[in-house]
């Protein structure tokens, strides 16, 4: 009887340990949210870099800019990457979120695009711009229209929370729409005439627009939207998700976003607050 109970302790033992073994096999896999472009096939090159390392990489698509923060509280995923930190930094403040972000990974110039104009002289009296219902671009793209002299901001406003009742002068009596997805915003820049449509480069690289040539206004390097892999408070530390921010850091990684996407995606060599 003892041979028995002890053959069965043994035996509990190697299936505790077991199971052990195997919950330390997931924190090598990790699961990332992601828009489709550019993130998402960003990451699948970094996917074979991270296989040398040991750590399995699942990429979760996503069209919208509401999901991927939800399904990271909720733990469906271990991170996202597709926000830049503006629009992070909001919502955390208006929903709540517990979240943190490892670092600066790309920037993606903002554009403004015209299907009619193609100067900034041709700007007819009156032209609607058409922006996405995200206020944490907002003052992103006033900041962009007052530096071509478009419109003039007040001086006391930072440009990052600017709005449109922080327009001092609008020499042109632009009017500003704001009602929209930001993923309908290049099928607005098709069909809506004398317009200025601001879009997204995620969304204008998925819509064939190339920024470099076709924006009529564009972003530069200085801009300080950067894009992040963000995550649950508590996770900052997780060793399979920094792994993914030095893999995104490295050289492979950068020359590829300069090169597959030439210049609409201005990598960022390293960690910012």
């Amino acid at each position: 009887m003892k041979k028995v109970l002890g053959f069965v302790s043994l035996l509990i033992v190697l299936l505790l340990a077991a199971c052990g073994g195997s919950g330390e096999g997931d924190t090598n896999e990790i699961k990332v949210g992601a828009s489709s472009t550019p993130h998402a096939e960003i990451l699948e090159e970094a996917k074979p870099l991270l296989e040398d390392e040991g750590i399995t990489l699942t990429i979760e698509e996503y069209q919208d800019y509401v999901l991927p923060n939800d399904d990271l509280e909720s733990g469906e995923i271990d991170a996202n990457y597709f926000q830049h930190i503006p629009y992070l930094e909001g919502q955390i403040a208006d929903i709540g979120y517990d979240f943190t972000h490892l670092g600066g990974i790309h920037i993606e110039p903002m554009g403004i695009y015209s299907k009619d104009f193609n100067s900034l002289d041709e700007i007819s009296e009156g032209s609607e711009v058409l922006l996405s219902r995200s206020v944490a671009d907002h003052g992103r793209v006033l900041a962009l229209l007052e530096r071509e002299g478009l419109i003039k901001l007040a001086e006391d406003v930072e440009k990052v929370d600017a709005t449109t009742d922080d327009i001092v002068e609008n020499p042109k009596n632009l009017t500003f729409s704001y009602d929209y997805d930001a993923a309908t915003l290049p099928d607005l820049y098709e069909t809506e005439e004398n317009t200025l449509v601001a879009i997204n480069t995620n969304y204008a690289i998925g819509a064939d627009l190339n920024p470099m040539e076709d924006a009529l206004i564009l972003e530069d390097e200085e801009s300080p939207y950067l894009n992040v892999v963000a995550v649950n408070k508590g996770d900052e530390d997780s060793e399979a998700l920094n792994a993914l921010v030095d893999v995104l850091h490295s050289e492979e990684i950068q020359d590829f976003m300069v090169e597959a996407f030439d210049g609409a995606v201005i990598p960022v060599d390293g960690p910012s607050e």
